[in-house]
């Protein structure tokens, strides 16, 4: 013991503490938390005066590193808990307790083993804090203070990854530039992310290549086609694949469907399907008729596609046709505008333009907006029936003229390509009186019967003219014929007179008027004397 004279209490103290530093760092075997050990120099006893230090061996818990493999059916031992006390006899008792003890872990009380009961999911619990403490069997009393540790469960790849987030629908603008966005998809893996590759997930594409690519970490899906057009194809279905394990074989893997569709842009201008549109009409339409449809075709969708028609200005047609856009069809409607006359005009040909009402000049140059086509209009003949050349007419007759006087003439005529005959007739509802006659070829009227002013002084008669072949078309036209006054009647009294001339009356005097019926005294039998003048 002479190697301990001359050390001071100071350098024991400081010897100590290396050695429970370097103890504690030693790599399995021993326990680094100071609760589970007795001391380095338990019982060491410094007495004043002594020259000696007893020097025993460290007292404390050893035992392996704890970890046990997730999803192992079979019970196995894992570990070993063992005091410095324990020298293979049995006298140490070894009690397990916490977390999962006597369900999950068992200990061997004579050996200090811990072993597995059932298999373990690191998905549902990734570590278990114990307990244990070492007894003197005989006595029950510990050895070694209770201590706590950790069994890790150790992860496995067993778990499937799985994509968030489902169903995936995106859209995009056709024409979008190669490296666009189109979506990101994400998938999760219940595996340990810290432990080796079980949760290192990688992307691929399965389906929609070359069109799109998919950012391998990431899971973002990009265009790598130009200028895909929705005229073309509108949708796509992209899948993509996740891989744990990096890829790796050996390892899950998933895939989901992405639905991409185009949206439209106004990448088209309006086309013509015709460079000439050939419509009949029948010269009888009226105004507001439509004589027709057209209709430029665009490929683009909703206001994209929308358009407006407009026939030419400079056009001398164009004022008797109007156009405008059916906004449910796109088309082109033609509108009569003005009445048509088959003998005056039988065909129109005029141009009509479409033109995109939203052009996007980042995809086409203003022109291409626009299309031209042209449009014929052929009016169509119809049977109508005869025209009077005066409407109405007015003619005048003495009442004093001759039977068979000619009163006048009308003449009508067949406005139609084939002019057909035509015949002349009174109307005899309005001529009453029978007093005239109209020749059926040339329209002559002529009297009949004599006329008398001075009991009708106007005679309105209707005369018909009508064709003489296929429908017998006709028409009306009225005369008014005014009976001119003749001397042909002598003056006479209103009534009857009874003039009387009172006596004593002078010459050139004027009685005054007497009354038709006879005086009082006429009716007496007086003398009456009377006054007459004419």
């Amino acid at each position: 013991m002479t190697e301990y004279k001359g050390l001071s209490l100071i350098s024991l103290v400081q010897a100590y503490l290396a050695v429970v530093l370097l103890l504690s760092l030693v790599p399995g075997g021993f326990l680094g938390d100071a609760r589970c050990s007795r001391g380095v120099l338990d019982g060491t006893r410094l007495t004043r005066g002594d020259t000696h230090v007893h020097r025993r061996l460290k007292r404390g818990w050893i035992w392996k590193q704890l970890f046990v493999p997730e999803e192992d059916p079979t019970p196995r031992v894992i570990g070993q808990l063992k005091s410095d006390y324990d020298k293979g006899d049995f006298t140490i008792k070894y009690i397990l307790s916490g977390e999962g003890a006597g369900e999950v872990f068992a200990i061997d009380e004579y050996t200090g083993e811990i072993r597995t009961v059932q298999k373990l999911d690191r998905e549902e619990k990734a570590f278990y804090i114990l307990q244990a403490e070492a007894l003197n069997r005989l006595s029950e009393e510990p050895v070694e203070p209770q201590s706590e540790f950790i069994i890790k469960v150790q992860d496995i790849n067993d778990n499937v990854p799985q994509f968030q987030n489902e169903p995936y629908v995106t859209s995009i603008p056709e024409m979008s530039p190669v490296g666009t966005t189109v979506a990101q998809v994400t998938a999760t893996d219940a595996d340990d992310p810290m432990f080796g590759n079980n949760a290192k997930l990688i992307y691929s594409i399965l389906q929609g290549e070359p069109y799109f690519s998919v950012e391998p970490k990431t899971g973002i899906i990009v265009t790598s086609w130009p200028n895909m057009d929705r005229e073309a194809r509108e949708q796509y279905l992209v899948v993509v694949q996740v891989k744990d394990m990096l890829g790796l074989s050996g390892g899950f893997s998933a895939s989901t469907t992405v639905t991409v569709t185009l949206s439209d842009v106004n990448d088209n201008g309006p086309i013509f399907q015709h460079h000439l549109y050939t419509f009949a009409v029948p010269e009888n339409a009226e105004v507001g008729t439509t004589v027709g449809r057209i209709l430029a075709v665009d490929g683009d969708a909703g206001i994209n596609a929308k358009m407006t028609y407009s026939l030419e200005d400079d056009l001398e047609e164009s004022a008797t046709f109007i156009i405008h856009t059916d906004p449910g069809t796109q088309e082109g409607v033609l509108v009569l505008a003005k009445p048509l006359d088959y003998e005056t005009k039988r065909r129109f040909v005029m141009a009509a333009e479409a033109l995109n009402e939203h052009p996007d000049e980042r995809f086409l140059p203003l022109h291409e907006f626009t299309d031209r086509t042209t449009l014929k209009v052929v009016v169509e003949d119809v049977d109508e029936p005869p025209l009077f050349l005066q409407q109405p007419y007015e003619w005048k007759i003495p009442e004093n003229a001759a039977l068979g006087t000619v009163v006048g003439n009308v003449s009508a005529r067949d406005t139609d390509i084939v002019d057909s005959p035509i015949r002349y007739a009174i109307d005899k509802r309005s001529d009453s009186a029978k007093a005239f006659k109209i020749d059926p070829h040339n329209g002559t009227v002529t009297l009949v019967k004599a006329l008398d002013r001075e009991t009708v002084d106007w005679h309105n008669v209707t005369i018909t003219a009508t064709e003489t072949c296929k429908l017998h078309l006709s028409s009306s036209s009225v005369v008014f014929i005014r009976v001119l006054d003749v001397n042909d009647n002598v003056p006479q009294l209103a009534h009857d007179y009874q003039p009387f001339i009172c006596e004593g009356t002078q010459a050139g005097e004027v009685s005054p008027p007497s009354p038709p019926s006879l005086t009082g005294r006429q009716k007496r039998g007086g003398n009456t004397s009377f006054t007459i003048r004419f």
